[in-house]
């Protein structure tokens, strides 16, 4: 009998494969009914028919005959029933034969044991654009907390942690 780690894979492959044949049906069972689904640009779908509905007309209308191309990177169970599941995976549409680097994203998954077998319970999808985070000494930081300095003098923005808001001043 196949690991959970297997048959989690096995939905992984699933879920890419039904994008894949551009199938919304197949797509949508891999997901629990009541799913919640954020796409890169933030848009939201919850509950399978939204989800499958907008996929439907996404196979059917600007992503016609695209693929669904990538890898699944980690598997971390939070109970025997629960798991996040991390991949990257992008859109391969069919005039390209390579993906562009700009439209990689990471999926995020929970995946729940049902009694159909694993299922996608939230997936939120992100383009990958790593940003250098910058250290309390460089530029950016100094010029950042100069500023904060300055809006608190001025009383403008959000007090400081630790401040005491006060009523506003009377016009």
């Amino acid at each position: 009998m196949p690991t959970s780690d297997e048959q989690i894979a096995q939905l992984f492959k699933q879920f890419m494969q039904a994008w894949t044949d551009n199938d919304a049906a197949a797509f949508g069972a891999c997901f629990t009914a009541d799913a919640d689904y954020v796409s890169y640009d933030g848009t939201r779908a919850t509950g399978r028919p939204a989800l499958q509905d907008n996929h439907d007309r996404l196979f059917r209308g600007v992503l016609a005959g695209s693929s669904l191309v990538g890898d699944l990177e980690a598997i971390r169970h939070v109970t025997a029933d629960v798991a996040v599941v991390h991949g990257t995976a992008s859109v391969l549409m069919p005039w390209r034969s390579e993906l562009p680097k700009r439209r990689l994203s990471r999926q995020t998954l929970v995946v729940v044991r049902t009694e159909q077998g694993w299922r996608i319970s939230a997936l939120h999808n992100g383009r990958v654009r790593p940003v250098t985070v910058p250290d309390p000494d460089a530029f950016p930081s100094r010029m950042s907390q100069a500023m904060s300095r300055i809006s608190r003098r001025l009383g403008v923005g959000r007090p400081a942690p630790g401040i005491a808001q006060t009523s506003p001043p009377c016009v």
